[in-house]
């Protein structure tokens, strides 16, 4: 609290607001132990920070209320008694959140208030990770500590052995920079997506509660006594031998404690294994004085540290404004989770003008993102039917707030994984809605049920049209409802899915269009879909309006009807995609399109010439060979071309292939090229375009808007390319590669 805030007039304090103070006191410390102690948070960081902001602004209009050891005025966190002390260096502080870009511009314009002029700004990825303190004596690690209360930490440094991007041993930089004397570093130790995911099946598995993000999994997983593990095995081992000579079940009951505690330690190394540091400070050093946080970080990476690549330094507050937008569009484009973005003062004697508070800094601030974690209630389990019969769980959920919009239904994936995470209807829920991909139910809050939950049953037929559910083979994990011709959900869905952006992108066939059409009797199924005229769409409602002189079609109509044209002289690729042929995706519907020329020799080709072709195989192969011997699916291939929609396409002649054997990743928008044809060329040159970059990634194509795939490939010195570089590259073939290596040293 500044000098100005403490002599501000306060309110009248009345006995309702000292009792909702200790409430919310209690309830912050009560998170803050589940979060920090027990790695296990029962309320999501939204419902947290929501709580700390009240206790806030109320000890802001009562500063009479404010104490020393208040939530606001200590750092988060404490020491577990099961792990040795370590009193950091210097204390590890908190920071203070930006929930927008107005309370941004306020932190900067007090920052410029306070130096007269706004200084350079480090800006860096917020790692949703376990904040750590490492320390070096003459460049041997010495410890690796937990935050703990800020100022005492909890020893895990045995741990270290099994975490292999933690240097024991810092070597002198490249341009001879000595290694310092003493040096504490301050870090984010995190789990990289994938294992984060994997952690959590793990639990799910055995029956727990997820952990409901990577700060946690991180921290339940380093404050693990391994050391502890290892010598209960040691001791299990020596019983068993005595108990070999006391007879069988002696002997059984000790070879499966043996058993289990050898696969508890192996999960517990494993999950170190998985664990990543990066470093985001220093705080004490001696032999060296770097004058600037972008400085420091340069000698610790010299010196071996992990740091990250994605660090900034920007000179005025767009550019820092523009860095946190940037992160907050491509925050999923990154190996690990991240929160928001830390802006940090850059020059450190400037920070120490600005000072700190009781718990954080001035001169730093956490801008976060919206949650992507949050809690609510399971109100209900349903089941979706899909446009290949897939019949899939989805949970119905008390609404909520997730990632800037409300939230009410998410998947469950299939019946099996609904048993796996072990959710009932009822349970209090995490739920994780990341950017544009469909929310997910992570697990229960098994701590939070009262005995009311109840399990979710099956249904045995289907909710549309009363078929009997099973498997669509033997052995298949999905069920299905068997009525594929006219069960009106995988009408609907096959109809809409025929418009969609992937398919033939026919704008105004829509959901809603597409119910309309089935529901008022245009269509019976696919099959008519390009025959339709005016006088069909003139007998619904829904394409219609009604004027003085009589009914017309409105606007989406006509729309419908024009797109409708420009459909049929889409690629035939697409027409494939269009068709729903199970597991027959763009990729696949673009090998075929491109090796058999025509619908017809698709059509007629055996499952072993559909197999052989390059990304294709035997189970994309055998499902298009069966969906062309059903009758009515070819009645609608034959509709269709008879209403003039495309069925074949020039074959292209192969030839050389200057591309083969290279990965190529397109990103951005490219002036000339849409995505799809800047990927069919590249394709058709024998390159291979994937999604992500990569240490094997060839080049990048880059165009307006590349996001953090361009940092990537910066980063990793990959050549990258822009769209007129694409047209040489094509045209003159990889040799131009060596050009860009060549202009990216200099």
């Amino acid at each position: 609290m500044t000098s100005a805030e403490a002599s501000r007039p306060s309110d009248p304090l009345t006995s309702a607001d000292r009792a909702r103070w200790q409430e919310l006191v209690e309830q912050v410390e009560r998170a803050r132990s589940r979060y920090y102690l027990q790695d296990a948070p029962t309320i999501a960081d939204d419902e947290y920070d929501a709580l700390f902001r009240e206790l806030v602004e109320l000890e802001e209009l009562h500063p009479q209320l404010v104490t020393g050891d208040s939530p606001t005025q200590t750092v988060g966190g404490a020491r577990a008694e099961m792990f040795e002390p370590v009193e950091h260096l210097v204390p590890m502080m908190s920071l203070d959140n930006a929930f927008g870009v107005e309370e941004l511009r306020v932190w900067a314009a007090r920052i410029e208030r306070d130096l007269t002029t706004l200084p350079a700004m480090l800006c860096e990825l917020k790692v949703d990770g376990l904040a750590v303190d490492v320390v070096f004596e003459r460049g041997v690690l010495r410890s690796l500590a937990t935050r703990g209360d800020g100022r005492v930490g909890e020893d895990v440094t045995a741990n270290v052995r099994f975490m292999p991007n933690i240097p024991t041993r810092l070597h002198p930089s490249g341009d001879g920079q000595a290694v310092p004397d003493l040096l504490e570093v301050r870090g984010e130790v995190y789990f990289p997506v994938a294992a984060f995911r994997g952690i959590n099946d793990q639990r799910l598995d055995l029956g727990l509660s997820p952990f409901a993000n990577p700060r946690n999994a991180a921290a339940g997983n380093l404050r693990q006594r391994v050391d502890k593990r290892e010598r209960e095995l040691n001791e299990a081992r020596t019983a068993l031998e005595a108990a070999q000579e006391r007879g069988e079940k002696s002997r059984i009951r000790a070879e499966e404690r043996v058993v289990r505690l050898e696969g508890d330690l192996s999960r517990a190394t494993q999950a170190l294994g998985a664990l990543r540091l990066v470093v985001h400070g220093v705080g004490a050093i001696e032999g060296v004085a770097p004058t600037a946080q972008s400085q420091a970080y340069e000698l610790l990476a010299s010196w071996g540290l992990p740091t990250s690549d994605r660090i900034a330094v920007h000179h005025d507050l767009a550019g820092v404004e523009a860095y946190v937008a940037r992160y907050g569009e491509n925050r999923h484009d990154v190996e690990h989770e991240i929160d928001g973005v830390v802006v940090k003062v850059d020059d450190f004697a400037l920070q120490s003008r600005l000072g700190s508070t009781s718990r954080a800094p001035r001169w730093a601030i956490a801008y976060k993102y919206p949650p992507e974690v949050v809690r609510t209630r399971l109100l209900d389990i349903q089941v979706n039917v899909g446009r290949t019969g897939r019949v899939t769980p989805f949970a119905v959920m008390a609404p909520v707030q997730v990632s800037g919009t409300t939230v009410e239904m998410a998947t469950l994936h299939n019946p099996s994984e609904v048993v796996r995470k072990g959710v009932l209807i009822g349970d209090m829920v995490f739920l994780r809605k990341a950017g544009e991909i469909i929310p997910e139910v992570l697990g229960p809050v098994v701590e939070e049920r009262t005995g009311a939950e109840v399990a979710f049953v099956m249904p045995t037929t289907c909710p549309q049209c009363g078929s009997t559910l099973g498997p669509a083979k033997e052995g298949d994990a999905d069920i299905r409802c068997p009525n594929t011709r006219t069960c009106p959900a995988q009408l609907r869905e096959r109809l809409f899915h025929v418009g969609s952006r992937g398919a033939l992108d026919i704008e105004g066939l829509g959901e809603r269009a597409a119910s309309a059409l089935l529901d008022d009797g245009l269509l019976q199924d696919e099959s008519r879909l390009f025959a339709l005229t005016e006088s069909d769409l003139l007998t619904s409602d829904f394409f219609t309006r009604h004027t003085e002189n009589g009914v017309e079609l409105n606007e989406n109509a006509r729309k419908f009807l024009s797109e409708l044209e420009k459909a049929k002289t889409k690629p035939l690729w697409r027409v494939l995609v269009a068709l729903s042929i199970r597991h027959v995706g763009p990729t696949a519907s673009q090998a075929l399109a491109t090796h058999f020329a025509s619908i017809e020799a698709i059509a007629t080709a055996s499952d072993s010439e559909l197999a052989s072709v390059e990304g294709v195989g035997a189970i994309i192969a055998t499902a298009v060979h069966e969906w062309f011997e059903v009758d009515w699916h070819r009645e609608i291939v034959d509709s269709w071309a008879n209403a003039g929609v495309r069925m074949s396409q020039e074959r292209i002649d192969v030839g050389p292939q200057p591309l083969a054997g290279m990965t190529a990743v397109i990103t951005g928008t490219l002036d000339g090229f849409t995505r799809d044809e800047a990927k069919a060329a590249l394709v058709n040159q024998g390159a291979k375009v994937t999604g992500s970059v990569s240490k094997k990634t060839s080049f990048v194509v880059a165009g307006e808007s590349p996001g953090s795939k361009l940092d990537k490939a910066e980063s990793l010195g990959v050549p990258v390319l822009d769209a007129a570089g694409l047209r040489q590259l094509l045209v003159d073939g990889p040799a131009i590669l060596g050009a860009v290596d060549r202009d990216t040293e200099g």
